[in-house]
């Protein structure tokens, strides 16, 4: 884990860019890319923000300690 690391982010609320260390943010890896996805809590403006995360961005996060959860496939 490294510690201390922190990502710039962009929050498509707010569009505020800020520095926020890796505890605060959630990872997901779903069945597909399109839904594997990182989010976090903008602190300018308390909107849950939700991107894609790309194999890059993932594994960036995992290094840093950020805890992944992985999603069920869905039925149907």
């Amino acid at each position: 884990m490294a510690d201390g690391t922190r990502f710039k982010v962009y929050c498509s609320q707010c569009r505020e860019k800020v520095e926020l260390p890796a505890p605060e943010f959630r990872l997901a890896l779903g069945a597909s890319k399109e839904r594997t996805f990182y989010s976090f809590t903008c602190p300018a403006c308390g909107a849950v923000v939700r991107k894609i995360a790309g194999e890059k961005i993932v594994a960036a996060l995992t290094e840093a300690g950020v805890h992944a959860m992985r999603l069920l496939p869905m039925d149907g």
